[in-house]
This record gives C-alpha cells, structure tokens and sequence, in this order.
C-alpha cells in the first residue's frame, strides 16, 4: 500500500525519528480479529519484527498474545504484553532454560535432540508447558536464499526422516515456518507437503502452528483462503492453530522521518541524509528492500532524481535512487514508508549514528515521543 494522503504533522519532528500511527495499527488489528474469530485460531504477535511495547496495551486488544525468538524477547512479552508466551530458538542453552520455563507457555524445539536434551528442566518446572518440535516440510516459496528456511543445508527445522514415535513423546505441537511477506495461496500449496510428510506425527498434536511470513494485512491478502486453510486443518486434526506474523501486525503502520543535510554530484545528484540504510533500516540492504518515499517516484519518473545516501562511512548506505516534483534542498523532510516493521529491532549504532527517536502518532493527532536516544546509548554498548 502506497500512501500519499499522508496526514500526520512532522513540522516539529526532530529527525531522524520512527513515528507508528495508532489508527493504522487498529486497521491490521481488525483485519486479524476478523480471522480469529472466523476460524478459532489464535494469532500472536513475533516481536522480532515488532517489539515497540508502547503499543502492547493496543495490540493486546487483537492478539492472544507474543512469540519470542529467544529469552530476551519472551521477557518482554512476558511482562510487557501478557497473553500466551511462546518462544523458539534454533538451540537453547541449558543456562537458559530454567528462566524460559518460568515465563513460557509455548516452548518449540528446533531439534528433537534439543528435546531430549531439555525436556527433564520443562517437567521439573512445575509449569503446564506445552511443548512441540520445528518441522522442515522441504518446501518454500521464497525466493531470497537468506530468508528461505527450506533452503538445502538449513539449519532449521527437523525433516520427517529424522522422526520416530520414540523421540516426539511427549511432544503436544508441530511449527513450520516456510513463508516470508506472501499470500494465502502460497500456505495453500505448502499444507500438502506437510500433511504427505508428517500426517502421522500430526494426528499427535494438540496444536499446529504456521509460524509467520502471512501479509495478512497486506491490500491483496486473500483473507478467505487463509481462513479455509485453517479450517481445513482444524476438521482434519482437530487441532488449535496458532500463527505468528511480524510483518503483517505492523504493516505499513510506521514511518522513518528523515532530513536532507546536504548534495554532491560524482555523475548524478546524490543527497545525504540524517538517516541510514546500514543503521536504521537493514533489511533496505539484505532483503533488498526500496522503501516508498511520500511524493517520490522511481528514477527518472519525476523531473529530479536523487540517489539517496546514509550519513556514514559506508559506501553502500544507500536506499536507492528517486524522483520528485521539485529540486530536493538542505533541510527537507522525506518520509519513508512501511518502517515500523524490522526497522526499530535491528538498529545499530556504526560509526556513532544516533539511534532514531520513537514516537507514536495517537488518535487525537498528537505525536507523543516516546524513547530519545543519546550518546550514552551508543557508549553503554561499548567497553
């Protein structure tokens, strides 16, 4: 979705700031209300893609709770957002478990060695921790190498030939993840590779989760199949289902607001910006993603074109070349979108840049910022 009705003041925004709008979270919300309530199934939110907790209290309106990719981020779940807690990690450490047995009520295994490795800690937790295994079903739809799980050589995930009825005792639940930033259809053609290799271990379980990687949110997500793929499943095993999108929780609800510093011209017009790709929005350079800018074109669409630039030492911290109506000038606001998903989580401070603000744009109109960032961020990272 592509917005240039854009309606929120950033006259007084100190830049580079991250600004999420309330009402666009509670569109993607509803939409997931609606699913959950159509099918039964329950949907929580993978704060690796989104762990803006300010918004928890919103979000626990829609969602039965948190994924988590490792203890810190169950922690936050656990005490920021409330609901179920679930978690997986491609390995636990035995250091760990004990903590994450104490605030999870999901615990998936990449592994059935992990399993058995761990699973005396989980009943000696005296907690009703349901537990189940990462399956590699050997099929994906994804065509970025980096993001496709199913890849040859994966390390996530246990194929059907490593299982034996002797190892997934006491196993309730099966988790695949196959899917990245894609539409129901492609969940219709990976369900069979599933059911053909692990139907027997399925009728086992208590719960099936189809992890994320659904644009649910998305304009042109069809809703309708997801719902009956999940009821297909349900009827089948008569199992809970659980999904677990990042993306698709905070879709085109956030903004990178960023000011143009300064040009130079080494064969096009370049402009260098307060904000960076390398630093403030990884996924611009490993996806690769190109963010729409409010008002921009592609190269050469519109009269000037830009290639626009991060203000570090990195050649490559670039977001890609643009077009505008008008010459860009020293001081401009350019507003980036779709930036609230994997942008705030994986931030970092190279070569000292400031970490952007966060703020939250609120129903009311107001922009309440929420987290300033300073140098001693920067520093406490150091030794």
């Amino acid at each position: 979705m592509i917005r240039n009705n854009f309606d929120i003041d950033i006259s007084s925004v100190k830049t580079p700031c991250f600004i999420t709008d309330e009402r666009l979270l509670k569109r993607n919300g509803e939409i997931l209300r609606y699913v959950q309530q159509e099918t039964g199934c329950k949907i929580l939110l993978a704060q690796k893609a989104f762990s803006m907790f300010r918004t928890y209290p919103l979000l626990r309106e829609y969602l039965a709770g948190t994924t988590a990719s490792g203890l810190y981020e169950a922690r936050l779940g656990c005490e920021e957002f409330g609901g179920e807690v679930h978690i997986f990690s491609p390995a636990f450490t035995k250091e760990d478990m004990p903590e994450i047995c104490r605030i999870s009520d999901h615990i998936v295994f990449n592994t059935l060695s992990q399993w058995q490795q761990h699973k005396e800690t989980v009943k000696k937790s005296g907690r009703n921790i349901s537990c189940g295994v990462r399956i590699n079903p050997e099929y994906a739809e994804v065509e970025t190498d980096i993001y496709n799980p199913c890849i040859a050589g994966s390390r996530m995930g246990t194929r059907a030939e490593s299982f034996t009825d002797e190892l997934f005792e006491g196993l309730e639940g099966i988790h695949f993840h196959t899917m990245c930033e894609q539409n129901s259809d492609v969940l219709e053609r990976t369900l069979p590779h599933v059911i053909e290799k692990f139907d027997h271990y399925l009728k086992k379980c208590k719960w099936i989760n189809f992890d994320g990687g659904h644009h649910i949110t998305r304009d042109d997500y069809d809703v309708e199949k997801l719902i009956s793929c999940i009821k297909m499943m349900q009827e089948r095993y008569g199992t809970q289902i659980y999904l677990e999108p990042g993306e698709a929780i905070a879709l085109n609800a956030g903004f990178l607001v960023t000011t143009v510093l300064d040009f130079v011209d080494n064969g096009m017009p370049a402009a260098i910006l307060d904000a960076s790709a390398a630093c403030h929005m990884p996924d611009v350079l490993e996806m690769p993603y190109r963010p729409h800018i409010i008002g921009s074109g592609e190269a050469g669409e519109k009269k000037y074109t830009y290639r626009l630039g991060g203000n570090t030492c990195l050649a490559g911290d670039i977001l890609g070349d643009y077009s505008f109506d008008e010459p860009l000038k020293a001081g401009d606001k350019l507003i980036l979108c779709d930036m609230a998903i994997y942008s705030m989580v994986k931030t970092n401070t190279f070569n000292g840049m400031p970490l952007p603000d966060i703020a939250l744009h609120k129903e009311d109109g107001t922009i309440e910022v929420i987290r300033h960032f300073t140098y001693e961020d920067f520093k406490c990272r150091l030794s």
